[in-house]
């Protein structure tokens, strides 16, 4: 996938995964009701501080803080841009 859209030093485009709409069980979770998403795939990533690389690279999955980073929406898709610190991991 390719956003017209390159974050600066640490920072990070993220793509966040779309929250559950049903649980495990079969019930619908109404959208009041819904957490905010904490998981999403890296699209576009900065080229990093001086001394300190990115370890992050686009198309990883990465888990990040309920209420990290800034949203903001490019070509009518949601994306969450964090700083590199924030994310929490890497999905396997």
């Amino acid at each position: 996938m390719s956003v017209n859209f390159k974050p600066l030093a640490d920072r990070v485009l993220v793509e966040p995964i779309a929250a559950e709409t049903k649980t495990a069980s079969g019930i619908i979770i109404p959208d009041t009701a819904k957490e905010k998403p904490q998981e999403g795939t890296v699209v576009a990533v900065g080229p990093g501080k001086k001394d300190e690389p990115l370890t992050v690279k686009a198309g990883d999955k990465v888990i990040y803080g309920k209420y990290s980073g800034s949203e903001l929406n490019i070509d009518g898709k949601d994306y969450l841009i964090v700083r590199e610190s924030d994310l929490l991991g890497i999905i396997g």
